[in-house]
């Protein structure tokens, strides 16, 4: 078992910056692959950042992230985070991380097997 805990949502101005930071415990030793993923109200979750656990190079975005967020993890935390920079309110969502076994960025939801409670995001314009 994998327990995945989020934190550092908020409420920022358009423009603004926030980090998130998705930490790990458990059976980590078994993690593939993290990534982040959004869900606003009434809208689906969508994937938003990955990294491979073992080879932190290995990253993933999605195109309406790209060049604004970044992945990253901290091995000897056991920490993943995601910097958030040039936020807009099209970025207001729950935030969750997640947890996938194979050694792959996979970008479905369906595919990851532990999730964190979420944490807040909100941008205001």
């Amino acid at each position: 078992q994998v327990q995945l805990a989020e934190s550092g949502g908020g409420v920022v101005q358009a423009g603004g910056s926030l980090r998130l930071s998705c930490a790990a415990s458990g059976r980590t030793f078994n993690i593939g692959a993290l990534a982040w993923f959004r869900q606003a109200p009434g809208k689906e979750r969508e994937f938003v950042a990955g990294v491979l656990w073992s080879a932190p190079t290995m990253r993933g975005y999605a195109d309406s992230v790209r060049g604004r967020f970044t992945v990253s993890r901290e091995a000897a935390r056991n920490t993943m985070y995601l910097q958030m920079n040039n936020l807009n309110p099209e970025d207001t969502a729950a935030y969750f991380c997640a947890a996938r076994w194979p050694r792959d960025l996979s970008r479905s939801a369906a595919d990851f097997g532990a999730w964190g409670q979420g944490t807040q995001v909100t941008v205001s314009s």
